[in-house]
């Protein structure tokens, strides 16, 4: 563990339990919000949850409480800055004062950045992160007295809670980050009953993203007890349960404990910053082929901890505990194994493929690949060797007998 200084900043009250939704207008009132924003996206407006919480401005606080100003539904996945923009000009039109995002990953990053562009009094998001990366930090960085309320319908990013946000640049192709220790929402309302008609698919990627953020935190030259205590927890709570809300999405029990796990998951990625390879890889594959996060980082998790085994046989003693493998009398490198075993055969076990071979990727897009990898912020803290990545890049589009047979 490293004596130099870090930061831990649990800054988002976390509100947990089934029903939870219904306290959104009264913590927006105790914020002194006037004028609220629901944003969301058309699949969650179909699926009947957009409404659900729109309907509690009016049922609540007999006519007192703050108004719902207006519904934006136009946030696609992987959501980029022109998404945010036009985002900005809707709170803007309504004269919002406060932020409600229902969504996953996607619509909660989104209203990170409208939230920012307002603060700032920015029209378009991509200034604020002209190279690709903006880090501001505490104390430099300022308080954003714009109430902010996140609930997540996905238990796999956790930015309910996380100082971070991805914006694809249309103009780069690149996925940009913003890391600003108040740009995650004031408070966040992990209601299971809101992800129980999450599709199964979704539901096991979305999970994969939240191991991946444990995972990587686990493994992290930057970890502490802080983040260590967080990812080995998420790992065995996802371990438990992420099969059983693939096979059963109404059970509330077991999504409310992934819901907790995202955001313990998060928590100990976002306060670890350093080495994170899966997501440079997933970051720059995501923005060439658009592949959802999630599952990009579940098809990366086995083959980056294989091809980088220096990376985690520091903890893998831990990290096998975590996910209910025996150690005893077990050398590193078996564990190792076991690991990757263990990861593929619950990849397997939920459904998810073990590649890209449903993209079309072919093996001359891998050069382009390689370079946005190289070029992912994240590339800035570890770079993966450019043989490493090739090779990766051969198993991911499904050409695993050209690794194997060199």
């Amino acid at each position: 563990m490293t004596l130099s200084y870090n930061q831990y900043m649990q800054r988002t009250a976390i509100h947990s339990g089934s029903g939870t939704r219904a306290m959104i207008p009264d913590l927006f009132q105790n914020m002194q919000a006037k004028r609220v924003v629901l944003f969301s996206d058309k699949g969650l407006k179909e699926a009947g949850i957009v409404d659900k919480i729109a309907e509690l401005f009016s049922l609540t606080s007999y006519g007192t409480g703050p108004e719902l100003a207006g519904v934006y539904l136009d946030i696609v996945q992987d959501a980029g800055s022109e998404c945010v923009n036009a985002a900005t000009c809707f709170a803007r039109e309504v004269n919002a004062d406060a932020l409600l995002a229902v969504g996953g990953g996607s619509v909660l990053d989104t209203v990170k950045g409208v939230k920012y562009a307002l603060f700032k009094g920015l029209t378009d998001i991509k200034t604020a992160i002209p190279g690709g990366l903006l880090i501001e930090s505490w104390p430099e960085a300022a308080h954003m007295r714009i109430p902010h309320i996140s609930v997540p319908t996905t238990a796999g990013t956790g930015s309910e809670v996380s100082p971070i946000a991805v914006i694809y640049n249309e103009e780069l192709r690149l996925k940009t980050t913003m890391i600003n220790p108040f740009i995650n929402a004031d408070m966040a309302v992990l209601d299971p009953d809101v992800t129980t008609g999450l599709p199964a698919f979704i539901t096991a990627f979305t999970g994969f993203d939240a191991l991946t953020h444990a995972i990587e935190a686990l493994a992290s030259p930057n970890a502490t007890p802080f983040t260590d205590a967080n990812a080995l927890h998420t790992i065995r709570l996802i371990e438990k349960h992420l099969p059983t809300v693939v096979e059963n999405g109404q059970d509330l029990e077991a999504r409310l404990e992934m819901l907790q796990a995202s955001t313990m998951g998060i928590t100990a990625f976002s306060y670890s910053l350093n080495a994170i390879p899966v997501h440079n890889l997933a970051h720059a594959y995501g923005a060439l082929f658009r592949i959802p996060h999630g599952l990009a980082n579940a098809v990366f998790l086995p083959i980056v901890i294989e091809s980088l085994p220096d990376l985690y046989l520091p903890k893998i003693v831990e990290f096998a505990q975590a996910l209910q493998i025996e150690t005893a009398g077990k050398d590193r490198q078996v564990l190792l194994k076991e690991v990757v075993q263990k990861i593929r055969d619950l990849q397997m076990k939920v459904g998810l493929p073990a590649d890209f071979a449903d993209y079309g990727i072919e093996e001359d897009y891998l050069e382009a690949a390689g370079m946005a990898v190289a070029m992912d912020p994240a590339a800035l803290t570890f770079s993966i060797p450019p043989e490493i990545i090739e090779q990766i890049g051969l198993k991911v589009i499904g050409a695993r007998t050209n690794v194997s047979s060199t």
